[in-house]
């Protein structure tokens, strides 16, 4: 298949995506791009490991491969800060990779076309796509107008696409969530698509979904956006279980599934195994010690994996919140993995075949198994943050799938608070475009 430029343009003289801006100007590209970058660079992989802040680190990359991670991201990096030439410690902290470290693709947050791309020429040649973040619902990413918050200035996003787009000897990616509307979120994945994007990653939840608000992703977006563009989607959210992988696959048409959450609880998920989190815990620790990596990434590792088991050896959980060395961390690892060996071995065989479920359909597991963490519902008399309720809708027939189905959500208007976050992480656009510049070239869709 040709470049996503050429695709574009034919697809624009059958009248089918006129969303470009203007001002934009698309360059045919002889780099791979579209579903020739899928096969021959991503190798028509379907599992692809989340780019996750402090959380997708080499040392996690190199764990979640061995156990079926077939596309890893990096961790999202702050643009502004990694086009600094002089800034070498935050280069240092953010850039880590390895010879087997493929496919990789690097993630940056920006809401500057220059930044952006100054950032994405300094690993360009260590990477196998450059991906902007257009999803992150955080307050950091609203207090430094990032992420999610930029999904109203399609004029700027789809600047910045371009510009990647044009300039990078390597393909750029995007991932987004979605709107309220199908109809928006479709126009918004065929602008994106139009500006030079090669593959698109959908999470299927609205910006406003997040937290203890997280709820279910809506598939059927997901599916309306597959089959609207003609570039390689990949689908983010729901993703619990092994079985749910291929439910997504074959309910969305997507050629593979984003994890997350789902990764961080069981890193062998993708595998389609259910293993004992303190076998897990070990092999991360050695990997650890082979490569370095900060403290406070292992330690939300194992707060992670070990969750379910914690609040029954609560002294243990103490030492993993006081250590203050790695050798403190093995100390309670290997503490912890001598009292979980000797429960399991008073337990029957654990096989997965024969766990029960709860009245949702959630798999009961023992508290040593890795297992995904199940958010209680969201009680409106409890909580005062006012975000819209998701409300599954049962799985279509014959699903094997476990748990709820996709959802529907009310429209709602994003929380005003700013959470409290490092003023070093935050994005400023000194060179960006200013508000009144973008006021008189807004973007105005074309809804089918």
């Amino acid at each position: 298949m040709a470049a996503c430029a050429s695709t574009t343009a034919e697809r624009s003289d059958q009248g089918v995506i006129d969303d470009v801006p203007a001002s934009l100007t698309l360059v045919p590209s002889r780099k791979l791009g579209g579903f020739e970058f899928y096969e021959k660079v991503l190798k028509r992989s379907r599992y692809f490991l989340a780019p996750m802040v402090d959380q997708s680190e080499l040392a996690w990359r190199i764990l979640s491969r061995r156990y079926g991670a077939e596309v890893c991201y990096t961790p999202m990096i702050h643009a502004r800060l990694f086009s600094e030439t002089h800034n070498k410690t935050y280069f240092a902290e953010q850039w880590q990779t390895n010879a087997t470290d493929r496919p990789l693709i690097a993630q940056f947050c920006a809401n500057d076309p220059n930044f952006l791309l100054q950032a994405a020429l300094r690993i360009q040649d260590q990477c196998d796509a450059v991906d902007l973040n257009l999803g992150c619902p955080q307050g950091i990413a609203q207090k430094g107008h990032y992420g999610s918050f930029l999904m109203e200035e399609w004029d700027l996003v789809a600047r910045m696409v371009n510009n990647l787009h044009t300039h990078l000897d390597v393909p750029v990616t995007c991932k987004i969530r979605v709107f309220p509307e199908v109809e928006r979120t479709v126009a918004y994945a065929r602008m994106l698509e139009a500006a030079g994007c090669q593959l698109l990653t959908v999470h299927g939840r609205l910006r406003e979904q997040r937290g203890h608000k997280t709820g279910l992703a809506d598939w059927e977006k997901i599916r309306r956006v597959r089959e609207a563009v003609s570039i390689p989607v990949v689908a983010n959210g729901n993703i619990l279980y092994p079985e749910d992988m291929e439910a997504c696959i074959k309910q969305t048409g997507v050629v593979g599934v984003m994890s997350a959450e789902g990764n961080l609880y069981n890193p062998a998920l993708f595998a389609g195994r259910y293993l004992p989190s303190y076998e897990l815990a070990g092999e991360y620790m050695a990997i650890c010690r082979e490569t370095p990596t900060a403290l406070a990434y292992i330690r939300a590792h194992l707060f992670k994996l070990f969750r379910p088991s914690l609040p029954l050896h609560t002294d243990l959980r103490d030492r993993l919140a006081k250590a203050r060395t790695h050798e403190e961390m093995e100390s309670m690892v290997q503490d912890l993995t001598t009292r979980l060996k000797a429960e399991a071995e008073l337990a029957p065989p654990f096989n997965i075949n024969l766990a029960p479920k709860d009245a949702d359909g959630f798999y009961i597991l023992p508290h040593w198994i890795a297992q995904p963490y199940i958010r209680p519902p969201f009680d409106p008399k409890t909580s005062t943050k006012k975000r819209p309720v998701p409300v599954p809708v049962p799985r279509p027939t014959g699903s094997t799938a476990v748990g709820p189905g996709p959802v529907t959500t009310a429209t709602a208007t994003p929380p005003a608070f700013v959470e409290p976050t490092p003023s070093s992480l935050v994005v400023t656009p000194t060179a960006g475009p200013s508000p009144e510049t973008l006021a008189g070239k807004s973007y105005t869709p074309v809804i089918p």
